[in-house]
Formats: structure tokens, sequence, C-alpha cells
């Protein structure tokens, strides 16, 4: 590890290192910019802004992760199935990014238990699953980029989810 590294890791709050930490696992490696993944599970309700004047919120990473994923799957989808015409790969790419899908994917991770909102959780649909998900392939794109994003999405998309057969 580097000095830059030791100085960031050491500079943070306990709170940071345990969502650090949390992030950490569910992704299966290290985060950079932890500032990325506090916007993924950031809800507009708590109407942050940055210095700039910009909304604090997870609503365009979830535009970009959405992208990413899109992006990822029809790469797998195009090299591991060959035989299969344009409707059957946009097909297959469409079950597997469905709403519901991406839900059960934002549930199975707990991802709503690290939102920040201002409103009782009980007050979201249940959409909110597949959107924190969405937005946390967003900060993964934005953080690391693209590679990383694929091995996250085989991780816990492609590998549970996904049977070409």
């Amino acid at each position: 590890m580097n000095i830059i590294q030791k100085i960031f890791t050491n500079s943070r709050s306990p709170e940071d290192g345990i969502f650090f930490d949390s992030i950490q696992k569910i992704l299966g490696f290290k985060p950079i910019n932890i500032n990325f993944y506090r916007k993924a599970f950031t809800h507009r309700s708590t109407s942050k802004l940055d210095a700039k004047g910009n909304p604090v919120n997870y609503e365009r990473l979830e535009f970009l992760g959405d992208s990413m994923l899109s992006s990822v799957i029809a790469a797998y989808l195009y090299k591991e199935a060959p035989l299969g015409d344009e409707g059957y790969l946009t097909k297959m790419r469409s079950k597997i990014v469905s709403r519901e899908h991406l839900n059960e994917l934002g549930r199975d991770l707990n991802l709503i238990d690290f939102v920040e909102s201002k409103v009782p959780f009980s007050h979201f649909g249940e959409n909110i699953h597949g959107n924190v998900f969405e937005a946390l392939i967003g900060a993964i794109y934005l953080d690391l980029d693209y590679a990383y994003c694929e091995k996250f999405i085989q991780k816990r998309v492609v590998i549970p989810y996904v049977d070409i057969a």
C-alpha cells in the first residue's frame, strides 16, 4: 500500500469505515472514492446539494448504471449466444435487466439498508431496490471503470442468475 492510500485509509471516520467495509463486501473489491457510493445511496428526499448547487442523489447514477448494465449484458449475450439473432438477444437482455429482476437483485444485497433518506422506507415502492442497484453500478463505473463494472455484473448478475440454455 502506498503512502497516499495509507493516509486516506487512516483518515476515514468510524462511520465511513463501516460503510467502506460494507461496500467492499458487496463489491468484492476495494472502492477508491467512497463519495460515489455515498451518492449512490442518497435519496433525493435529503435535498442535498454539492458545492456547485447540483443535487446529490442517486438518480443520475441510476441512469448511468442502467446503461452500463445493459452494455455488459449485451456484450455477454453476444459472445455466449452466437446463434442468437437480434430478436433473441434483445429478449434475453430485457429479461435479465427487467425492473422485477433488478428489484430482486437489490433486495438480495440488502441495498436499502444503506439508503439515506428523509422518507420512511415504508413509503418507498419496490423499485427502490432496483434503482439503488443501478446507481451502485454507476458508482462502480465512475470510481473504477468499465472492467470493474463488468466484474461486478458477472459476479452478482450473470453467474447466479443467467442461464443461456
